[in-house]
């Protein structure tokens, strides 16, 4: 047998127990909807779509981190291209100075061709102007004094020796007139190929102007490319800056999101917990239980409420679940108690259950619900928690509910 004080000490133990529980409850609250858990599950699920935000965010910075490359690939061979073309460039123009060199000392060669083909023209007029002058002199005016001289020599000799002169004249005359005649030939040929080479010279230069007008296009078309590759990569920095700004803002959603599950999830674990002990707990008997006159009130709106919609059990079960808390020693001992306990029920929360007892929204069923709920009745066993089903939950369905 127990004493009587040992009995008061071991009750005393229980209460002392049961208000720490019930304290613990006070500042960790279970929501009888168990709105932590899906919570928990939002806020997994909203972790796990900013984890895939992210990814593509990476992705996406990845991609255009890879375009920028490829781009700045392209520009380097623009660039290189036009180095070579600046190259050919130069090439060219030492090619064309060197070419309008040539054709300057051509032209000088020309013009001093020219010059010595006029001069000899000129001497070739003279001597043989002389010559005819001579010529006609001699067989057109008679050649008297010519004659006498020849006659006046005072030998024979000497009128050889002025016969012989005569004959030279005329000779050198003669060789004069088609040396000059070569030498203007000459000349003429000279010129003509000169001019030959100073029409190949000019084709020549034509040509090193067309290679320039082509390394000009190509120059032009080449800086075309380098404008647009640079806009191209101005505007994929923007985007890659862009897209390395959304990661790092996804970044911190997903840290954030992490933090807010770890949160949650901690919560819920500790919700469990709790349940576990309550389920454990020293329960009452309905009989034990004194209901205020308000309470009947209270209880049918809640179960409207949370149930209203909910079939004539799924009403019955809402009900027992307040009953339940209140048999439990780790809970308010009263109805309003219960129900009133911070964050426990959500309508009380969103003033939903204030609106509806302001005009008693409570239906027949719901009364009738709550009078089987206070006389004891459950259809739930033990179970404190419901709420809407969700994978892994197991318990008690009963309509859009589940009991545990």
């Amino acid at each position: 047998m127990i004493s009587e004080a040992e009995a008061k000490r071991r009750k005393a133990i229980r209460l002392i127990i049961s208000g720490i529980l019930l304290f613990f409850l006070c500042l960790l609250p279970a929501d009888a909807t168990s709105d932590t858990k899906e919570k928990m599950e939002q806020a997994e699920q909203k972790k796990e779509e900013k984890e895939q935000e992210l990814a593509q965010a990476q992705q996406d910075l990845a991609m255009t981190e890879e375009k920028l490359a490829t781009l700045q690939a392209v520009k380097s061979d623009y660039q290189g291209e036009m180095l070579v073309l600046n190259e050919e460039m130069q090439l060219v123009a030492d090619h064309l100075a060197v070419l309008e060199t040539k054709i300057d000392l051509k032209q000088m060669e020309i013009d001093r061709t020219q010059e010595e083909l006029e001069q000899a023209t000129q001497r070739r007029i003279s001597q043989y102007e002389s010559m005819k002058a001579r010529i006609r002199y001699l067989y057109e005016g008679g050649g008297t004094d010519i004659i006498e001289i020849m006659l006046t020599a005072d030998n024979f000799a000497d009128f050889l020796n002025y016969a012989d002169y005569m004959d030279e004249l005329l000779s050198y005359d003669r060789m004069m007139l088609d040396e000059y005649m070569r030498t203007e030939e000459q000349i003429t040929l000279a010129g003509i190929q000169l001019q030959a080479e100073m029409d190949e010279l000019d084709a020549l230069k034509q040509d090193i102007f067309r290679q320039q007008d082509r390394v000009n296009e190509l120059m032009d078309k080449t800086a075309v490319r380098i404008a647009n590759t640079n806009e191209s990569i101005d505007e994929a920095n923007a985007q890659a800056d862009a897209f390395e700004q959304d990661v790092n803002e996804k970044t911190q959603e997903v840290a954030d999101a992490t933090a807010e599950y770890q949160k949650i999830k901690a919560k819920y674990e500790e919700e469990l917990r709790l349940s576990r002990l309550a389920a454990q707990s020293t329960w009452r008997d309905i009989s034990e239980v004194t209901f205020e006159e308000n309470d009947r009130y209270l209880l049918a709106n809640l179960i409207y409420c949370e149930a209203g919609g909910e079939p004539y059990e799924g009403q019955v079960a809402v009900g027992a679940v307040v009953i339940n808390r209140v048999l439990s020693s780790v809970y308010p001992d009263t109805v309003t108690g219960v129900i009133y306990q911070r964050h426990q029920f959500s309508p009380v929360d969103y003033g939903t259950l204030a609106n509806a007892l302001n005009v008693n929204k409570a239906t027949d069923s719901c009364y009738r619900a709550a009078d089987e709920a206070m006389s004891g009745r459950t259809n739930v066993g033990n179970c404190v928690y419901f709420r809407t089903p969700i994978p892994g939950l197991e318990g008690i369905r009963i309509g859009g509910h589940i009991f545990y």
